[in-house]
């Protein structure tokens, strides 16, 4: 198995304890818990937050990853979360004028991008060719997001129009359920490429293994991401405290540091 590999199913397996309540755990403990239904790019940068927000208030927090749409259907239908961060800001907004989300909590938190990812070991020279990379007959598999219910996956593809070589490689498109997901695919190597967020390019399970190169952001519509705390919550007061972390400086400088763009303070332009 190879170190990236290895690095990178560690650290996921260490995401993947906030999925479920960990063996042996306390029932009421996890009742306790702050329940966020979070998009898998943010896999990193919230376990990351959640540690800290944990220590610093006592209160627990138990992340569930996975993709924006998938999630919002499971919030339509009831699913008991107290927060859902999701990679694409209209499902929150949906979820708003449905009813479903607390007045007034809607929080534009960061835009997110995406990058072409190869392991260190590839010989595709993405930094001069960018995406036309990707046309090398040595590139068997690419990996994205499902673009069907992933914001990701959708700008994935529209990358891909834009660069003008959509139609030669479609063929050769792995869906990923979530970024994550595609994500393992390249690091583990049953792709040769990926086009994944850059909050996980920079994580500590792929930073030192691979190498990307940033697709601008003019290839693609923006990925507005934003959360909200759903109107189901009984803990809404800590919710609450949760945002305000994220929006404060140790917050800002965390989601900065996965490589997010993170909105304009109100009254500044």
């Amino acid at each position: 198995m190879s170190l990236v590999r290895s690095n990178f199913t560690v650290l996921l397996l260490v995401a993947a304890v906030f999925l479920g309540a960990p063996p042996g755990g306390n029932a009421r403990a996890q009742n306790d818990a702050l329940t966020i239904a979070a998009a898998s790019d943010l896999s990193f940068a919230l376990q990351e937050a959640s540690d800290n927000f944990e220590k610093q208030t006592g209160h627990r927090v138990r992340l569930s990853l996975g993709s924006s749409g998938s999630f919002y259907s499971q919030i339509q239908n009831g699913a008991p979360f107290d927060i859902f961060f999701s990679a694409d800001i209209e499902y929150p907004k949906k979820l708003e004028e449905a009813g479903l989300a607390e007045p007034g909590s809607l929080y534009p938190y960061a835009t997110g991008r995406i990058v072409l990812w190869v392991p260190a070991g590839s010989a595709l020279d993405i930094a001069r060719l960018g995406m036309k990379a990707l046309l090398d007959p040595a590139v068997e598999k690419i990996s994205i997001a499902n673009p069907r219910h992933a914001p990701y996956g959708r700008a994935a593809v529209t990358a891909l129009e834009k660069a003008g070589i959509y139609e030669k490689i479609s063929g050769k498109l792995v869906l990923g359920e979530n970024i994550s997901q595609a994500a393992q695919f390249v690091a583990s190597g049953n792709a040769q490429a990926g086009i994944i967020a850059l909050s996980l390019a920079v994580s500590p399970a792929m930073r030192d293994n691979g190498r990307y190169f940033v697709i601008p952001t003019t290839d693609y519509p923006p990925i507005d991401q934003a959360a909200v705390i759903l109107k189901s919550s009984s803990k809404k007061e800590i919710a609450a405290a949760f945002l305000a972390y994220l929006r404060g400086p140790e917050g800002a400088a965390l989601m900065k540091r996965y490589g997010f763009t993170l909105p304009e303070p109100p009254g500044k332009k």
